[in-house]
C-alpha cells in the first residue's frame, strides 16, 4: 500500500495536520503516529530535520516523491511538503504494516 492511499484513508476516518510546521510540532509533542514528506522540496532544508526527530521520537516516516500528490492525498487544492496522521482511523493496520 502506498503513502498516499494510507494519507488519504487517515484523512477520511481519522485527523491529520499538513504542512512542515505543524507537522514538526505533532512530533515534537508526540501526537504523530505517522509522517510523510514529500521528496522535492525546494530547497531540501525546509524538510531535512523531520526524518531525524521522527527516528528520535520514534515516529515511523516515509518519503513521497511529489508534494502535489501529497496535498491531493490530504484534500487541499495546494501542494504540501509534509503530513503527519494525528488519529489513524481505519488506516492503522497500513501503518503498523509498513514497519514490517
Amino acid at each position: 500500500m502506498d503513502v498516499y492511499t494510507i494519507i488519504e484513508k487517515a484523512r477520511k476516518t481519522g485527523k491529520v495536520d499538513k504542512g512542515i510546521n505543524e507537522v514538526t510540532k505533532a512530533v515534537e509533542r508526540g501526537v504523530a503516529k505517522f509522517v510523510v514528506y514529500a521528496s522535492d522540496v525546494e530547497p531540501k532544508e525546509i524538510i531535512q530535520h523531520i526524518p531525524l526527530i521522527c527516528k528520535e521520537k520514534g515516529v515511523p516516516c516515509r518519503e513521497a516523491d511529489s508534494k502535489q500528490k501529497l496535498g491531493i492525498a490530504v484534500g487541499i487544492p495546494v501542494s504540501t511538503s509534509a503530513v503527519a496522521v494525528i488519529e489513524a482511523g481505519d488506516a492503522e493496520k497500513d501503518i503498523a504494516a509498513l514497519d514490517k
